[in-house]
């Protein structure tokens, strides 16, 4: 049963919990859930019902072609059974021309159930994502490991760092200062998402905005709460997500190439049964005779073994006319097309998706793990040099949590200065992100943040010369891998071992920063902070110089500060401050629980107190950066007439931030009217919308979420475009499934987003799509080729057969000996023209139309012309 939606992010806890009747302390009682599951049902995503055998094999019949050549085989059938003993075959000679026919076509269906069969899993995909026990409280008491299918509307769930959510809920209470969970594959936030318990007063808001929820299928990596379950089932977000999948799937067009053979087919179909009409009716005095008296017709004579001769004829040139080859050098065509992708790391999925792709007018591309890599990494920090006016901004390179991809520009750890050092020692120990390698990716547990902050210590070296050797030749003779999983770290190890962590004053909302406290070699302690740069500098006093004397604060100082920050947040970078304490009053000697001041420790609201007179020290700017070949690869589809649009969950600035980088759009381009959240877009009027879609360039659509998307690809298919889709996330699945062509990635997709695509790119590269239509458009070329080849010769059996009819000659060929030479003396010919190379300047070329003609009337004249002279 569907659940009345209850706008549960906009309530307080205390109305949620009175909405539900249940108590925190308490939970639901058996009793009262299993009354519950009765009105909501089970908390699993529904499975379709998927077609029947018999109706896989009933749709590959329908195609025009096909249809065509079964009428046929059953003519031949009924002639072979009425005429076989007359003309003195025996058996089976009388049935070959049926028989080769049917068998031509049970192989095609074969091959057509065989791909339909394997193409719908992505809803059994989705089924995997959703966690399958959870720590509910029932009756009083807790239940560690409830199965996740029997929760229900308003019981109480404990979530931990690590867990699955099991439900979309409302978020009741914090057990830690903060409760982090990682939800970029639902809405395409490049990093995890900070949650807290307060009420949002919209009772209209999208999914990023719903800060105090938490939804299924999403990881918690950061802090601990208690839930209140709001919707269980089809009823989540990712039971939506199943819904819209579904619905795209119903919505399939055909493909632009069956479009065009069966707008073909039909033409061809008229055109030869009226030739063959007009054959039988030329040839009605040999079988069809009377007398004339008086003006009227009397003693007619009809001969039926004379009409069954002209019938005959007349089948046959329908044979001769109809390439029955044509279909199984389309699929070798195409399949030679895919081994050609596979080898440039584009696998498809579906056969008919290979020429799609050549004729794409519009690529919609996710940005989070499709234009950018999905892993935060530091590009430019920042930091006081000799006096409060000297600033250096110190660039870095590297896109990935290799530690040993690129390194700071232009700067060696031999003179790593004070603050150099400040920053090395904040960003490696105040950190609790890790890095790991799983055989193709290093990938981070942890907040990414952070983890590039440990990548970012790596590239900086350590200040201890001897040290610094013996880690790098650690690092060369192990190459950063014990296990081939766990990523040694030397650099950070080094720090860690000199100032022992004794305490962490945990990240919140208010102050908007994380610090810890550490014992120094010196037996001191002192304190590390990383946070927001504006919070940390309202409770700065001083600013330590290179040299590491300390300059108290003043305004034009921190306006500079502050400037600095606009500059690289106006990039699209994330920016943290990075500040000390040295002076620690009562936490000085601090060293375990057992210490008297730890009680302050236990209250977050002390944590401010704590965190003043800070010494400040630099910025550190990151971000999710751009794939390198994507700059490239964005310039070649404006060359091919190919526009690129970007819809990504992310927010706008960021979004805008690398479209300039990836130049979709110029640095100086006005973006009004390029660029919109998902929910400025549809407000519009429709005829607006359509005609901004319309316009040419690039756009950028930002805070989408899935239903956004799947209306964006088909307000697009609407207006006449060919949209390809790519995206890797469980958001994208809907549009990838709605797309002409969806295309998900290899290794960093989701496995919903795989199943839903027609391509799977196997390097993650979006440069490999422009590949991919190269080949596209190749294949479509040589396929006209062997098309036109094949109805060339086809054109000159049917003159053939219709001259002999015409003059009274006895038949020239048979229908077996017809279909021998389509199939067999065509069809290898035809098959070679698939092989020939691409035009070097395919993709200068624009996509072709929609309405371009397998063949016009010109060139069928052309080679009418051709064979009669």
């Amino acid at each position: 049963m569907e659940e009345k939606p209850v706008p549960a992010w906009s309530w307080p806890v205390e109305q949620c919990l009175k909405e539900y009747h249940v108590k925190l302390d308490k939970g639901l009682s058996t009793y009262e859930a299993e009354k519950r599951r009765e009105r909501y049902g089970w908390n699993e995503l529904s499975k379709e019902k998927g077609k029947p055998l018999w109706r896989l094999v009933l749709e590959q019949f329908d195609d025009t072609l096909v249809k065509i050549l079964l009428v046929a085989a059953f003519i031949s059938f009924v002639l072979a059974f009425l005429g076989g003993g007359e003309s003195g075959e025996s058996g089976f000679e009388a049935y070959v021309e049926p028989f080769v026919i049917v068998l031509i076509l049970i192989l095609n269906a074969i091959v057509g159930v065989w791909q339909e069969s394997n193409a719908e899993k992505a809803l059994e995909a989705l089924k995997q994502m959703q966690s399958e026990s959870g720590k509910v409280l029932r009756d009083g008491y807790l239940v560690p490991d409830l199965p996740a299918r029997e929760l229900v509307p308003g019981d109480i769930v404990e979530l931990r760092v690590g867990d699955k959510v099991p439900a979309d809920m409302r978020v009741a209470v914090l057990k830690t200062s903060t409760l982090r969970v990682e939800q970029s594959s639902l809405t395409g936030e490049a990093m995890p998402v900070l949650k807290s318990t307060g009420p949002i007063f919209m009772d209209d808001c999208d999914l990023q905005a719903k800060e105090n929820m938490v939804f299924s299928g999403t990881t918690v990596v950061n802090g601990s709460c208690l839930c209140v379950v709001v919707s269980t089932g089809m009823n989540t977000e990712i039971g939506k997500i199943q819904k819209q999948i579904h619905e795209a799937s119903l919505e399939e067009d055909d493909t632009p190439l069956k479009k065009k053979l069966d707008e073909f087919g039909s033409r061809f179909t008229t055109a030869i049964g009226f030739v063959c009409l007009i054959v039988w009716v030329m040839n009605y005095k040999n079988f069809l005779s009377w007398d004339l008296v008086d003006g009227w017709p009397t003693n007619v004579r009809f001969s039926f073994e004379r009409c069954t001769y002209y019938f005959k004829i007349a089948v046959a040139l329908a044979v001769a006319a109809i390439p029955e080859g044509l279909p199984a050098v389309i699929t070798t065509c195409l399949a030679l097309g895919t081994r050609k992708m596979a080898q440039k790391n584009a696998i498809v999925r579906k056969l008919p998706s290979v020429e799609t792709l050549g004729c794409t007018t519009v690529i919609c591309s996710d940005k989070t793990g499709t234009l950018t890599t999905n892993q935060m990494s530091v590009t430019e920090f920042f930091t006081l040099g000799g006096k409060t006016t000297a600033s250096r901004t110190i660039r870095v390179e590297g896109t990935t949590y290799d530690p040993k991809d690129g390194g700071i520009v232009d700067w060696t750890c031999y003179n790593m200065d004070a603050n150099m050092q400040a920053i090395a020692e904040i960003c490696a120990i105040c950190n609790d992100a890790g890095i790991y390698f799983d055989g193709q990716l290093f990938r981070a547990t942890g907040l990414p943040t952070e983890a590039a902050l440990k990548v970012l210590v790596e590239k900086m070296g350590v200040p201890d010369i001897k040290a610094r050797n013996k880690i790098r030749d650690t690092q060369l003779a192990a190459s950063y891998l014990i296990d081939t999983t766990t990523v040694k770290l030397g650099c950070c190890e080094w720090w860690t071992k000199r100032s022992k962590r004794v305490a962490t004053l945990e990240f919140d909302r208010v102050r908007k920063s994380m610090s810890v406290i550490v014992r120094e070699p010196t037996g001191r302690n002192r304190l590390l902070v990383k946070g927001a740069v504006e919070s940390l500098l309202e409770r700065t006093l001083h600013v330590q110089l290179a040299d590491g004397s300390l300059v108290p604060i003043d305004e034009p100082c921190k306006q500079s500060l502050l400037l600095r920050l606009l500059d690289m947040s106006s990039k699209g970078l994330r920016c943290l401050g990075f500040a000390y304490k040295e002076e620690l009053g009562e936490f000085s000697d601090y060293h375990s629980e057992s210490h008297p001041a730890h009680k302050k420790l236990l209250d977050p609201a002390c944590y401010s107190s704590i965190e003043s007179d800070l010494v400040f020290v630099g910025i550190v700017g990151l971000r999710d950066p751009p794939r390198d070949e994507v700059g490239k690869a964005i310039e070649d589809c404006r060359e091919a007439g190919i526009r690129v649009m970007v819809i990504t969950g992310d927010n706008k600035s960021t979004a805008e931030a690398i479209c300039q980088e990836i130049k979709l759009f110029s640095k100086e381009e006005d973006l009004k009217g390029r660029s919109f959240t998902g929910k400025e877009f549809m407000v519009l009027p429709q005829p607006q919308q359509m005609e901004f879609l319309a316009k040419p360039g690039g756009k950028v659509f930002s805070r989408a979420e899935p239903r956004h998307k799947q209306e964006i690809v088909r307000m697009l298919k609407e207006i006449g475009e060919i949209v390809a889709m790519t995206g890797d996330g469980v958001n994208d699945a809907p549009a990838l499934k709605l797309a002409d062509i969806g295309i998900a990635m290899g290794i960093t997709g989701t496995e919903v987003a795989k199943e839903a695509s027609d391509m799977v790119l196997a390097d993650d590269n979006f440069s490999t799509i422009v590949s991919a239509v190269a080949e596209g458009r190749a294949i479509y070329t040589n396929m006209k080729a062997f098309i036109r080849y094949m109805i060339s010769s086809n054109v000159g059996e049917v003159i053939s057969i219709f001259l002999t009819a015409a003059l009274g000659i006895p038949e020239c060929m048979i229908p077996v000996q017809l279909l021998w030479v389509n199939l067999v003396t065509d069809g290898p010919p035809a098959t070679a023209l698939g092989f020939n190379p691409a035009d070097m300047h395919i993709m200068k070329k624009p996509p072709r139309k929609s309405d371009d003609a397998l063949m016009s009337p010109w060139v069928l004249f052309r080679y009418l012309v051709s064979i009669y002279f």
